[in-house]
């Protein structure tokens, strides 16, 4: 995802390596993986790995809750859990490791901040619960308000309150513009269509990356009634008019030159695209942010294969 670069960035906290006295753990949940005899999707096979090793992890944990690496294995369960999509089991764990951090000068703010606050804000907002990602926050600004950087981190700490704004699952989104190639567009009139909202700019490379997979799903599905509204966030409209044609994108697009500052991105507090919204025909978001195949996945529930 590109961001938007007047924000600050805490980098969020990655285990690239798993400590070595959890390796046994995750090799017996690798072990205990049984494919199918049957072919089975990647996502189906991924989600099962995921499964047995947050159960491994979290049989480690309860049986070793003082182990030395006991941190490393929780960040590791919080990663299967939002893989998983499973925010709500992600979020007391990482609630009850920022109680314990220290908040003052002695402060770890890239552990803190990127690998506690903005996972434990992601898992609230994707549960839907954005009351508790806001008094979340404000939780956090008040506990850090003292630090040495505190103007800085409150800075960074209202840019994610400002994300609050964006849509989630089960919202409704008002968008009606004329587009760039003069088509009249209005969200609220499509309700006999699948509908993809899609955020996103010439210049961002994993909007780029993803295009084969929306191209392809929008050849598959356009005829049985899903269709695309793109929100460029592009700046120079020769450069996207000359882009949309070579790539054949025959949606509207919605483009008024103003980059981060577009007035829909604004609106929806898009601060990192590509940003994308799947609506169904009840006008309500299903899902967001859907990435490779997961958006034919998902077009083949709402509308069938055949």
């Amino acid at each position: 995802m590109i961001r938007d670069p007047s924000l600050i960035v805490f980098p969020e906290h990655s285990l690239m390596k798993p400590h070595h006295t959890l390796l046994p753990v995750l090799a017996s949940a690798l072990v205990s993986l049984t494919l199918p005899a049957s072919a089975e999707d990647a996502r189906a096979i991924f989600e099962k790995f995921e499964s047995q090793k947050a159960e491994a992890l979290a049989a480690y944990l309860a049986a070793t809750p003082d182990a030395a690496d006991a941190a490393d294995a929780e960040a590791m369960l919080v990663d299967a859990y939002l893989e998983m999509d499973q925010a709500e089991k992600a979020a007391p764990i990482l609630q009850k490791r920022y109680d314990s951090m220290a908040k003052g000068a002695d402060a770890n703010l890239q552990e803190l901040i990127g690998g506690v606050i903005q996972p434990l804000f992601a898992a609230y907002t994707k549960a839907g619960q954005k009351d508790k990602a806001k008094a979340f926050i404000e939780q956090a600004k008040e506990d850090l308000k003292s630090n040495p950087q505190g103007p800085q981190i409150m800075q960074f700490l209202d840019g994610m309150t400002s994300q609050l704004a964006m849509p989630s699952p089960g919202d409704t989104m008002d968008i009606a513009f004329t587009a760039m190639d003069g088509t009249e567009v209005d969200l609220s009139k499509m309700t006999d269509k699948v509908v993809l909202v899609d955020f996103w700019a010439t210049w961002c490379g994993p909007c780029v990356g993803e295009l084969p997979n929306v191209i392809s799903a929008y050849e598959k599905y356009h005829d049985k009634g899903f269709e695309i509204i793109g929100i460029s966030l592009d700046q120079d409209k020769g450069a996207l008019e000359g882009f949309v044609k070579q790539r054949k994108m025959t949606w509207p697009q919605y483009f008024d030159g103003k980059g981060w500052e577009n007035d829909l991105a604004k609106e929806f507090g898009i601060r990192g695209i590509p940003a994308t919204f799947l609506i169904g025909k009840d006008g309500k978001i299903v899902v967001t942010d859907l990435r490779g195949d997961m958006l034919e996945q998902q077009l083949g529930k709402l509308l069938g294969e055949g």
